[in-house]
């Protein structure tokens, strides 16, 4: 398992319609390698700073991400519903896992 629990480069954030939106950047695809699964917190869930929130498999590991801000999660990427393409973009904004208000 690769520790990327406490570097804040391996996500983007943007404001989306009153969100904040979080994703993967290239520096968390260059560690990990082509990603397999993930699994994501529920619409629903509450999140905290500095926690585990989200766990994903690739090539290289499977590790767990804490998460870089506090709230609830009101959305998740719906195409994250039947595979993982998108979180294999090396483009940041592409590859957004949940808004969280």
């Amino acid at each position: 398992m690769l520790d990327m629990s406490e570097d804040a480069t391996y996500f983007w954030t943007k404001d989306t319609d009153g969100h904040t939106r979080i994703g993967l950047t290239k520096s968390a695809h260059e560690a990990l390698g082509e990603i397999k699964y993930a699994e994501l917190p529920a619409i629903g869930d509450k999140v905290s700073q500095k926690r585990a929130f989200l766990s994903i498999e690739a090539t290289k590991a499977v590790s767990e991400f804490n998460c870089p801000i506090n709230g609830t999660v009101v959305a998740v990427n719906p195409a994250l519903k039947t595979d993982f393409d998108d979180l294999n973009s090396l483009e940041d904004g592409v590859a957004w896992l949940v808004d969280v208000d």
